[in-house]
């Protein structure tokens, strides 16, 4: 089986070459730059070869250029017309519009908490969307309770933390050992140089903040997949201020220690950032895609006691996000946001813990893209020197 896959591949690389030298076909194609890198190239086509003959699930959806279903010579002609040729710099997003279909009831089952359910829906293209975000809950190890109302954890303050009790995720054996400290509304990934440290432990509600700790060499690049959870799946909407379709608010703050206790890294403006969903859209023609960006700071953002006709906003997401690798030079600085604005002055997840995230020499900032509302899926990035 393997000898088979393998010489169909050597086919495969061989037709490439043969249609890069003869195809007399221009396409300007952005979906084939599946690495994020503003153009389509070699690395492309050795992570389109990685999943070729495969079923477009999950990750691999991204690759299914026609919507077939599988990852198939109809992609692969696709792909190779579009090989060599100027990207736009627009990203085009694709809407779905309605509920989507649950097909998680609870991802969470806490007292006092909202719903974190799951669902799918799928856009005219064909391509179907893990509503609120495809994440990876349920296989990965969750970050250890800064506070966590779910588990009984109420720290009163970073004094009481116990570090040598959080797990220590070796990237490198001779690196140094970072601590972080992440409150996040809601979820949050975190990838160091392509590993994955840790998730959080409460996709939605209440308000928790989270411990990490990893062994890595610098420079170092943190990665995050940000998740402003809903209530009504594929609505990008909650039961809130009296409404039964309230789009709710996102925001990440977080700050990096050393061994020594010297601050490496918080999130400020200096972060890239790009936004994925974007939720819930009364009118389409209020999302602006410029250059680069996913603009929303036109739509409506009220609540509404019937949203079940909202549209939501797609964008693909790059399959190597979070490899140190990956190139975000193309992406918007992160956006930032005061305490107020993001509303966490009466959670104590966040204030028994100011003197890590508010440290008059080293404040972090909360950070988003440029809608804190209805941006839903964000990723964040950093290189730490």
């Amino acid at each position: 089986m393997f000898l088979k896959l393998l010489k169909s591949k050597w086919v495969l690389g061989a037709v490439f070459a043969l249609f890069c030298i003869f195809s007399p076909i221009t396409l300007k194609a952005s979906l084939p730059d599946f690495d994020g890198n503003g153009k389509v190239d070699f690395a492309d086509f050795l992570l389109f070869v990685a999943v070729f003959g495969q079923s477009a699930v999950g990750q691999n959806a991204v690759y299914d250029l026609d919507a077939s279903g599988t990852v198939d010579f109809g992609d692969f002609l696709i792909f190779a017309t579009a090989f060599g040729q100027p990207i736009s710099d627009t990203v085009r997003g694709v809407s779905t519009q309605g509920f989507a279909t649950r097909t998680i009831s609870n991802l969470l089952d806490c007292p006092g908490g909202r719903i974190s359910s799951v669902g799918t829906i799928t856009s005219d293209d064909g391509n179907v969307w893990i509503m609120p975000a495809q994440t990876q809950y349920t296989t990965a190890r969750h970050a250890s309770d800064m506070y966590n109302q779910c588990t009984g954890v109420f720290t009163s303050n970073s004094s009481a933390l116990n570090l040598s009790a959080v797990p220590v995720v070796e990237i490198d054996q001779d690196g140094e050992t970072i601590t972080g400290y992440i409150f996040a509304d809601n979820y949050f990934e975190l990838y160091v140089n392509g590993t994955l440290i840790a998730v959080d432990a409460v996709p939605f509600t209440p308000f928790n903040s989270s411990l990490v700790r990893f062994k890595v060499k610098r420079p170092f690049t943190i990665a995050m997949k940000l998740v402003d959870w809903e209530e009504n799946l594929g609505l990008g909407t909650e039961a809130n201020r009296n409404f039964l379709h309230h789009p709710g608010d996102g925001g990440l703050v977080a700050s990096f220690h050393d061994a020594n206790g010297n601050t490496v890294a918080i999130t400020n403006d200096q972060w890239k950032v790009q936004t994925f969903y974007i939720a819930p859209i009364r009118d389409l023609s209020c999302i602006v895609e410029k250059e680069t960006e996913h603009l929303s700071g036109d739509c409506d953002t009220r609540g509404t006691n019937d949203g079940s006709q909202f549209y939501a906003m797609h964008y693909p997401v790059p399959s190597n996000w979070y490899d140190s690798d990956f190139d975000d030079s193309v992406w918007p600085q992160a956006y930032t946001y005061t305490n107020a604005t993001v509303g966490v002055n009466n959670k104590p997840a966040y204030t028994n813990f100011t003197d890590l995230f508010d440290d008059p020499e080293h404040d972090a900032q909360f950070i988003w893209s440029s809608n804190l509302i209805l941006d839903n899926e964000v990723i964040v990035r950093y290189t730490v020197k």
